[in-house]
């Protein structure tokens, strides 16, 4: 099922799959819920699973004013609290990463167990090529924004404008911050990763109190789309509490 429903100033569409513990899905930045089409199936068997498109993103309009992580994950903390209503697994990827790890820092009540793929703490650890897209890269974004967008089939360039703000300026979290969340933690990443140094995703692996590293073999940046059933068995083993958390 599709639907929307009001985040404070935030019109926000949604969709719902599946039975079972709910699991809501981040999205990258400047795409939206459609990326998780090839994971949602197979998510969907073990999960009640929420798919939000993010303010600007998808069938989601933007509204007044600069995006932010901080932004993002408050307009969560609220689809939380209003749609699911109450705590749920929570899975990030690329953009997404943060959006749900400053989710769970603000409120680790909410989260009951996080994975971040293919994601920062720190703005420093983009890579150029992360932060600003070529002119195929853009090409692709705005026409596949444009095919749903409220906004209008031009808005992508507004939107990119923000995320680039963000991208040179957020997130600012260090190491010691990570040890704020106490959940369990899976951190994902492509085994051909060039986006994000792997010392970084080291790091963030070892900020967490309880978290568990799966480098993927075969995948880059784009991981959970590039080998869909391959992260879902393994996030489903680790939300299912079949993959051994340690201390990090």
């Amino acid at each position: 099922m599709s639907d929307y429903v009001q985040l404070g100033s935030v019109l926000t569409y949604y969709e719902e799959d599946g039975q079972g513990e709910p699991l809501v899905l981040l999205h990258p930045g400047g795409a939206d819920s459609r990326m998780f089409k090839d994971n949602v199936t197979g998510l969907a068997e073990h999960f009640r699973v929420f798919r939000p498109d993010r303010r600007g993103h998808g069938r989601t309009p933007d509204v007044d004013g600069p995006i932010s992580y901080e932004l993002m994950a408050r307009d969560t903390i609220a689809f939380l609290e209003q749609v699911v209503g109450g705590p749920a697994y929570l899975v990030g990827h690329s953009d997404g990463a943060p959006v749900a790890l400053v989710t769970a820092l603000l409120r680790p009540d909410l989260v009951r167990r996080l994975v971040v793929a293919s994601g920062v703490f720190h703005h420093a650890a983009w890579a150029p090529g992360a932060i600003y897209l070529d002119e195929e890269s853009l090409a692709f974004f705005v026409e596949f924004h444009g095919a749903v967008s409220p906004d209008g089939p031009n808005a992508f360039e507004a939107l990119n404008a923000k995320l680039d703000r963000m991208h040179e300026e957020e997130p600012t979290l260090t190491v010691a911050d990570l040890a704020g969340y106490p959940g369990p933690t899976l951190v994902m990443v492509g085994d051909d990763e060039d986006e994000i140094p792997i010392e970084h995703t080291l790091a963030f692996r070892a900020g967490l109190r309880r978290s568990q590293l799966a480098i993927v073999p075969g995948t880059g940046h784009g991981l959970l789309m590039e080998k869909p059933e391959l992260c879902n068995n393994i996030i489903i083993d680790f939300l299912a509490d079949r993959l051994e958390v340690t201390s990090g």
